[in-house]
């Protein structure tokens, strides 16, 4: 049966769809528009604001009000209850509005005069392109009929918001807005590196025009024709790729599992059967799915919904048939420049004629940036206007390494990126002979080099970089991976593969580390204020026992007769270490009385992640083997700073004094009492903070399988009795950051930080 709103939205839909249809001024369109809705919903006035950045939107139709106030305001994103909706994306409806806390009268449209008030979110691709809204004079009942069928009408207006007839008028009304004319403009380097070629802008789906169907039957089979042969060519385009391994391939294997989610198609299959078109179908399910983790503050959340949006642009194609291959200037590089990307999108291209990549929105952790990054693409974000202003087949050099992009280049500019990147592909080459040369100081002092991965497809790194041994298996990984909880023998299968790969090498496991931003999809999870900070990683295992001894199970069966190294994430007392070691060892008898063939030793060890384990170094050490720094988290608790956040990535650095007294503190400990200690936070895949590492007396380094090549060549090219001494005066500063000086020093003694 088709919802209420459906049934009363298909009358209105098609007088809207009349007026759109007439040759006349856009403008006049959505006053009429408006007056049309103002009577359907037997409103008093009403109001269409658009979007005219991220940050404001301005008021650019109204009806029922005192004096026509179109163009003359702007509000910004949060401002007053039509910037709460557009922030938020979320509707409102509300009486006696004056009393809102978010209120804000406006002399122009004389609020004042009103009582009750709806309004709803534009959105497109997840953006809020405009806000809708009715007014009535009297206190009104609401009911969820009433707000489903403005938000079904508010689809209908994102079509006109985003037609060309509405770019042309919107450019019309100020000259001001959009790219500036400089060749040079500045952005935020996602990824170094450079590169030229002929832009290419990339243009997002259509927004969905078809919104209603009468046969259901015929949208439901539609709907399996395009979810079977969209799964099937991103199988077959996901295959043939020579990706290579990393965290991208992760990244894509997740989106694929997304797109074949058996719930997400069942959402979009009831859509159709509430009388919705295929397309619309899809949308609808979208924006449910969307409303309810928005509010979420989990950046792996964020990033599926990214993930999500793309999957339901890309169904959305299948179903229309625009299927658009992308093979402009075939033969030629090119630099992409899109407002925003999946990780698949990036793939639908020759990705081995992306020179570089331009995003007007974008985040270090946006998972296109990490496949580009992994392909070794430039990236460059936050360039306001770039995707409205920019031609395709013009020239366009990217340099990521100081931020810039340069339209229409000049021959000086070409034969400068030339040169540099000439040398970047030099160095790629240097770096790979370094493969069987040992990480050796030049005082002779050997640092262990470690890796650390996640699914099979890291193990290759292990024969390619020539590593001492895996320092960090993410055991999480084929968890979150999976659709279900994986049992022991899925969990052995894995780890042995692990095992047999490193042969005689060191792998140190680290036991289920979910919880903040890794979800497991079939775990339930209340919602949390502080997700970092609350129920994660050990505490979770250590409630769900059966959870922890299943997994430490599968890590003995893993390594029959060989060395077993275990440790413990998040730990924040000695009590958590003991529990989850006797833990351990409990499960060691067990398959030991069952005469199951156990490791021929097992070392036990945790990561140094929770302040408070500072001040019990002196209790843990004696009763480790072993520990590992995990300075993500670490310096995210030492610093109050959530890591994911945008507006604090430069604001706390972790070569200050602070923190590396912090990380001296710690190996001095560890040295004192004897114990293996090694870093596998980021800051050991950094060539400048592992330079500053071993500066402080850290001996092992566990760091990423694409950094492994740079990290090494530092270590090659530095005098640790020198850099120590350096370090002891860097820790008396007082600087926030002690960056510029270390990267000065390593320019002054020829230390490699490339």
């Amino acid at each position: 049966m088709q919802s209420p709103a459906i049934k009363q939205a298909l009358g209105i839909l098609r007088q809207l769809r009349q007026i759109t249809e007439n040759n006349i001024p856009v403008s006049q369109k959505l006053s009429s528009i408006l007056e049309t809705i103002t009577g359907v919903m037997q409103a008093a006035a009403s109001t269409c604001y658009v979007s005219v950045d991220d940050s404001y939107l301005e008021l650019f139709s109204t009806y029922g009000f005192a004096k026509d106030a179109s163009h003359q305001m702007r509000v910004r994103f949060n401002e007053g209850m039509i910037g709460e909706i557009a922030q938020t994306k979320r509707s409102l409806a509300l009486n006696n509005i004056w009393l809102y806390p978010k209120f804000v009268l406006r002399p122009e449209l004389e609020e004042k005069d009103f009582k009750s008030f709806i309004g709803v979110p534009i959105i497109q691709w997840n953006r809020t392109i405009g806000v809708l809204a009715v007014y009535y004079s009297e206190e009104t009942e609401y009911s969820d009929v009433d707000v489903e069928l403005l938000e079904t009408i508010a689809m209908f207006l994102a079509e006109i918001i985003v037609s060309p007839e509405m770019s042309e008028y919107k450019k019309s009304l100020s000259k001001s807005r959009g790219l500036s004319t400089k060749e040079k403009i500045k952005g935020v380097s996602l990824n170094k590196g450079y590169g030229i070629g002929l832009a290419v802008v990339h243009r997002r789906r259509q927004s969905v025009t078809n919104i209603f169907a009468e046969d259901k039957e015929k949208e439901l089979r539609r709907l399996q024709i395009a979810h079977q042969q969209m799964n099937e060519d991103l199988d077959n385009k996901f295959n043939s790729t020579k990706l290579g391994i990393g965290e991208h391939v992760d990244i894509l294997d997740a989106y694929r599992m997304f797109a074949k989610d058996k719930g997400w198609y069942q959402k979009i299959a009831t859509n159709i059967n509430g009388g919705l078109a295929a397309e619309a179908a899809v949308e609808r399910a979208y924006e449910d799915m969307w409303k309810r983790l928005s509010a979420s503050t989990d950046s792996y959340l964020k990033e599926r919904l990214h993930d999500l949006r793309d999957v339901a642009d890309r169904l959305q194609s299948y179903l229309s048939g625009d299927r658009q291959e992308t093979k402009s200037y075939e033969g030629k590089d090119i630099i992409l420049v899109a407002q925003t990307m999946g990780p698949a999108e990036l793939m639908d291209y020759d990705y081995n004629r992306i020179k570089g990549l331009i995003l007007e929105d974008g985040t270090p952790t946006m998972h296109v940036a990490i496949v580009a990054k992994a392909l070794n693409i430039p990236v460059l974000a936050k360039i306001k206007g770039i995707f409205a202003e920019i031609q395709n087949g013009q020239k366009v050099a990217i340099d990521g390494n100081e931020g810039f992009v340069f339209v229409n280049p000049s021959v000086l500019v070409e034969k400068d990126f030339a040169k540099k990147i000439a040398e970047k592909e030099q160095l790629a080459r240097k770096l790979a002979a370094l493969r069987n040369l040992p990480a050796q100081t030049l005082d002779g002092k050997k640092i262990g080099m470690y890796i650390n991965v996640g699914l099979p497809l890291d193990f290759d790194y292990i024969e390619t970089t020539n590593c001492d041994g895996v320092g960090l298996y993410r055991t999480e990984i084929p968890f979150m991976a999976s659709e279900i909880m994986p049992n022991v023998d899925k969990q052995v299968s894995y780890y042995k593969d692990l095992m047999d790969r490193c042969g005689h090498k060191k792998a140190i496991f680290r036991s289920l580390d979910v919880g903040s931003d890794k979800l497991l999809p079939y775990w339930a999870y209340g919602g949390e204020a502080n997700p970092a900070i609350g129920w994660r990683s050990i505490r979770i295992t250590l409630d769900r026992r059966a959870i922890l001894r299943k997994q430490i199970k599968a890590f003995l069966l893993s390594a029959a007769d060989k060395e077993l190294y275990v440790m413990f994430p998040m730990i924040s007392d000695l009590s958590e270490f003991e529990d989850a070691k006797e833990t351990l060892f409990m499960e060691y008898e067990k398959e030991k009385r069952r005469g199951q063939p156990v490791p021929s030793k097992v070392k036990v060890g945790l990561m140094i992640e929770v302040p408070s384990v500072l001040f019990q170094l002196d209790d843990i050490l004696p009763k480790a083997d072993f520990i590992s720094v995990g300075t993500n988290d670490l310096a995210q608790f030492v610093f109050a700073c959530d890591r994911g956040n945008p507006k604090l990535l430069e604001r706390y650095d972790v070569l200050s004094a602070p923190f590396l007294t912090v990380m001296k503190t710690i190996i001095d400990k560890a040295d004192e009492y004897g114990v293996y200690c090694s870093v596998c936070g980021e800051m050991a895949s950094n060539p400048i903070e592992a330079l500053a590492l071993i500066g402080l007396g850290y001996k092992n380094l566990s760091c990423s399988g694409s950094a492994f090549g740079k990290v090494k060549s530092m270590i090659r090219s530095v005098n640790i009795a020198e850099l120590s001494d350096y370090m002891q005066l860097l820790l008396k500063s007082s600087k926030s950051t002690l960056r510029p000086q270390l990267i000065s020093y390593a320019y002054d003694h020829g230390i490699e930080i490339y």
